[in-house]
């Protein structure tokens, strides 16, 4: 591993980046969430990052024995963070601990391809989306997931909280839809044929609910 001549870059050799998160609490840190041979097989690695005077600095890592495909922080302690993986299990991890996972929640039958941590304050949920055409709602502080989503006919490729509207999250899939969710709600509250072809992501406009 080593910095890239004036690209302000980090190297991370043999992995191939899905996903990089800056910490809602530390400038300049970023997590990366990393897979061997493009995700289709070997291990995964949390590669936690850091920018300071000397340049992008590695601060931690931790390894899983499946590609690692998105990672988000928790808004409530600024050392834990959420891995989704090809094995269809989440990975909670604490940057405190020498090594991890702290818990492992494995229900998805696919690959868990999505996950994001709610950013409205009063609640702390997190939402995980998957190949098996389900969104999943977890509680960090409960071992089994709350509530599964169901209604996506194709991979659910993104998932990801309004951070505005508590309890509402959107979700995008190889269906060709993107689709609203109220966890109030069993059902689907708005498809939108947004698409002629898979949609792989989606996002909330921050300014206008």
């Amino acid at each position: 591993m080593g910095t890239a001549a004036g690209a302000g870059a980090l190297r991370l050799p043999g992995l191939h980046g899905y996903a990089v998160e800056f910490s809602p609490y530390c400038p300049g840190r970023v997590a990366c969430a990393a897979a061997q041979y493009y995700g289709m097989a070997g291990c995964g690695t949390l590669a936690v990052l850091e920018q300071n005077e000397a340049g992008i600095v590695l601060l931690r890592s931790f390894d899983w024995n499946d590609g690692l495909f998105d990672v988000t922080w928790s808004e409530n302690n600024e050392n834990v963070l959420i891995t989704c993986s090809g094995d269809g299990s989440l990975q909670i991890w604490d940057m405190a601990k020498t090594k991890g996972p702290l818990q492992v929640y494995k229900e998805h039958t696919l690959e868990a391809y999505s996950v994001d941590w709610s950013q409205t304050r009063g609640e702390q949920l997190v939402v995980s989306g998957s190949w098996d055409q389900t969104a999943k709602l977890w509680d960090p502080a409960v071992g089994k997931s709350l509530c599964t989503f169901k209604g996506h006919e194709g991979v659910v490729y993104s998932t990801i909280w309004s951070p505005h509207i508590p309890g509402c999250f959107a979700s995008a899939s190889g269906d060709q839809t993107l689709r609203i969710w109220d966890v109030k709600t069993p059902g689907v509250k708005l498809v939108i044929p947004a698409h002629q072809a898979e949609v792989l992501s989606c996002d909330w406009c921050k300014y206008d609910e």
